[in-house]
């Protein structure tokens, strides 16, 4: 090519129809004469369900049909497109009982929304009230109360290791501590949003699905299989998106009542949830409780870690408790040379919400972990937290690396990028403003908090499929299986096939998350988009342009040798300007020939990649009030190769501000009832851009050698490193007053206690015992029951 554009920061093609207000979400396009689903949820979070009368629901005005229970009763329960515990199954609308505040009882179908709202509270509803359990701790306990009595207990799944596991032998120094990663929102700008479209007898589709999803393919497999019908007689459309996060992964029981209604009335049906039930309904993420110990030498060699992490998997056994069980155990090692591990997990049912993806998915949780245990220890063995962890890190010469849980990390250079942050961030002058700052006594403490982590992307390697077309206008055309909802594919994908066919990018047209459109596709989740797709997608380009070099020679009566790009675009002989087709003539000439200009790949990648990256956070911590006050991040992360710079660091941000919030301010809680307290954005605090700092993030790239690109996943990185930062900062700031570890989220009230008991000479204690449910775990591997054993996520 005449030059690349690969690694340049280029600006998004997408942007321009969302800035103008052109952009298709699921809501602003529902057709003509579709009705309005809405649904009637429970106000208990467990209960026997009575009686559900919706004899006045039905006389409403503009109603068509309320929905129960009994009227999905034919149809197979709804699975999560991960599976923790299929004895765990959720009826599509609620039968017998209810098991959290949202769980949906009826459906209401009308001609509009207003009148849908308006006959749902007609519907009268007997429930019987059973005791709930928040906690998943406490849902262990002898005599919980138990979501499904058939199973004897509220263990959805879980392992312990065996007890000839003893990571902590040897030992100089044990830390240990109770971590609490709490449970969050996924809280999308748009959220859960479908309709649903059947088709006539005549018609090529059975069902047309439009669906705020980051999974077409995915959803409609489900689909096919919930209703038995066959797979390419559905179609699934996944117009714009306003993020996903996770949350929009698979087809939504909510989904499933929008189409059956579709089915049975033969009409369109639509949902929009509102932001209240996205709150209490989405499902969550994180919600893990972890008791980690670390042992170490005196000169700060790690000897072994043990973990024993509790999961919530709220009600119906969400997904989200496998976390605890794969991604979490998979990326305990961390960075650093562990010789010994051991990990006990086990995935918990409360009467909650349903547990399932957030941004991160389990690898934050592991880092969280692994980057708080490291701190204390620093502070126990009077060292500084870098050196510490610049001891104990994987080196690169030591990669390809299988790590103690099983993981093969594939490349990283951790000392490398802790450098860095530590010098984009001036460390050392860092630390000595605190020290002045503590000889002063100020009352508004300085915190610096480190973290280096490593996650994994691609999970399971696999592939994705791409294809690649010349057009003849002269224009290329990129299909891909992913699905885009903000991250910037449009672009990346454009930026491939411009730089390899020399097609001007604004040329390049982008086709995605349409199953009419694109055959096959595994959508967009785990960072993988670029590295698997854009793999195809390179490789499909290369082939397209070997078959117009041939096409080209052959016109010209050139050698294929000879055969080259020229200077505003298409092909043309070396060394002779005037002999060259452009792109238009080259597509008219194949078509001439015989030849076509159109490929599909699905490379493979042998395995997961490992991102990696270093984090330092400062903050300021007022020790009168306690409030916390982030003021500056520096973020150095590593996706292998960068192929545009501008979407890197968009993802970045995106990132740090959702790990950033995490750390200070985002919490989904419950009372004692299983009532959400934190129910709607009055109570669930999310940050805006006055309470965020401004991120210095920079890239290091230690390339792949799993995929032609180089690249990782940046997506998730972020978010990953940050909250640990945060969180080590705000606990470097009370380190003097004997505070050892707070959890999150590091609100004004929580920090102000953690002060006020350290000054009063009886600081918190941050280890206690494991609860005993641990040492009845089956060990791994050994269980007769494997899905009580393990969990494949």
């Amino acid at each position: 090519m005449p030059g690349s554009i690969m690694g340049t920061a280029v600006r998004r093609v997408e942007d321009p129809e969302l800035i103008r207000g052109h952009a298709t979400y699921v809501d602003n396009i529902v057709p003509p004469g579709t009705l309005y689903c809405v649904f009637v949820r429970s106000p208990l979070a467990h209960a026997r369900l009575g009686t559900v009368d919706v004899a006045k629901a039905r006389e409403a005005p503009g109603v068509v049909a309320v929905l129960t229970g009994d009227d999905m009763a034919e149809l197979p329960d709804h699975r999560p497109f991960m599976v923790l515990n299929d004895a765990c199954a959720r009826p599509l609308l609620a039968r017998g009982k209810v098991r959290f505040v949202g769980d949906m009882v009826a459906a209401v179908i009308a001609a509009t929304r207003a009148e849908a709202v308006d006959a749902a509270e007609l519907v009268e509803i007997d429930y019987d009230p059973l005791e709930p359990v928040v906690d998943p701790e406490a849902a262990l306990a002898e005599g919980a109360p138990l979501q499904f009595e058939e199973l004897g207990s509220n263990l959805a799944a879980g392992f312990r290791d065996p007890d000839d596991v003893r990571p902590l032998e040897g030992a100089d120094v044990v830390v240990r501590a109770r971590i609490v990663n709490q449970r969050l929102a996924v809280a999308p700008m748009e959220g859960n949003a479908v309709t649903a479209t059947p088709g006539g007898a005549d018609e090529p589709y059975d069902m047309t699905v439009h669906v705020s999803t980051q999974m077409p393919h995915g959803l409609r497999g489900q689909v096919a299989a919930q209703w038995g019908w066959d797979t390419e007689r559905v179609r699934v459309v996944a117009p714009h998106v306003g993020g996903g996060f996770g949350g929009k992964a698979g087809l939504a029981p909510e989904h499933a009542v929008v189409i059956e209604a579709a089915r049975q009335l033969g009409r369109a049906v639509t949902w929009t949830e509102t932001r209240s039930e996205n709150l209490t309904a989405m499902p969550h993420g994180r919600g893990q409780v972890q008791y980690g110990e670390l042992g170490l030498r005196r000169d700060g060699t790690i000897v072994g870690l043990r973990a024993r992490v509790v999961g919530d998997a709220g009600a119906y056994a969400g997904f989200g408790g496998a976390l605890t069980l794969g991604p979490t155990r998979n990326m305990a090692q961390g960075v650093y040379r562990i010789p010994e591990i051991a990990y006990d997990g086990a995935a918990v049912l409360t009467t909650t919400t349903p547990m399932g993806a957030f941004r991160g998915a389990g690898r934050p949780e592991a880092a969280a972990m692994v980057e708080r245990l490291v701190d204390m220890a620093a502070r126990e063995l009077g060292q500084d937290p870098a050196e510490l962890r610049r001891r104990n890190f994987l080196q690169p010469e030591e990669f390809p690396l299988t790590t103690r849980t099983g993981s093969l990390y594939d490349s990283g250079d951790y000392g490398h990028a802790l450098d860095v942050a530590l010098r984009e961030s001036g460390y050392d002058a860092l630390r000595r403003e605190q020290a002045r700052r503590r000889e002063r006594g100020d009352r508004v403490a300085l915190g610096i908090g480190l973290a280096v982590y490593v996650e994994v992307t691609a999970g399971g390697g696999g592939g994705e499929y791409g294809a690649v077309s010349v057009d003849a206008d002269g224009g290329a055309t990129v299909s891909v299986g992913t699905s885009g909802h903000g991250q910037g594919h449009a672009t990346s994908f454009a930026m491939i096939v411009a730089d390899r066919l020399g097609v001007p990018m604004e040329q390049v047209r982008f086709v995605q998350s349409d199953t009419a459109a694109v055959p096959r596709g595994g959508g967009t989740g785990g960072s993988r988009s670029l590295q698997l797709a854009g793999s195809s997608v390179l490789v499909a380009a290369d082939t397209v342009l070997a078959r117009a070099r041939e096409v080209v020679a052959s016109a010209l009566e050139a050698d294929v040798d000879d055969i080259t790009a020229v200077d505003g675009g298409g092909l043309g002989v070396a060394g002779v300007p005037d002999r060259a087709l452009t792109w238009r003539e080259i597509a008219a000439a194949a078509d001439e020939q015989g030849v076509s200009l159109s490929e599909a790949r699905d490379e493979q990648q042998p395995g997961a990649t490992y991102p990696f990256g270093a984090h330092v956070s400062v903050v300021e911590v007022d020790l009168d009030t306690g409030r916390v006050t982030p003021v500056r991040h520096v973020a150095v992360d590593d996706c292998g190769t960068v192929l545009n710079p501008t979407l890197v660091a968009g993802q970045q941000h995106g990132g740090l501000a959702q790990g950033i919030s995490q750390a200070l301010w985002e919490g989904f809680s419950y009372d004692a009832d299983g009532n959400p307290t934190s129910g709607t954005f009055a109570a669930y605090v999310l940050p805006t851009a006055a309470e965020v700092p401004s991120y210095e993030a920079s890239s290091t790239e230690t390339p792949t050698p799993y995929n032609p690109l180089g690249a990782k996943g940046i997506g998730e990185a972020a978010t990953i490193g940050s909250t640990p930062a945060v969180q080590n900062a705000v606990v470097d700031a009370l380190a003097p007053l004997g505070v050892r570890h707070v959890d999150m989220p590091l609100t004004p009230d929580r920090v102000w206690r953690a002060i006020r008991d350290a000054e009063a000479g009886t600081p918190a204690d941050p280890w206690t015992e494991p609860p005993a449910f641990f040492a009845d775990l089956p060990v791994r591997g050994a269980s007769a029951d494997p899905e009580a054993a393990s969990v494949d996520v």
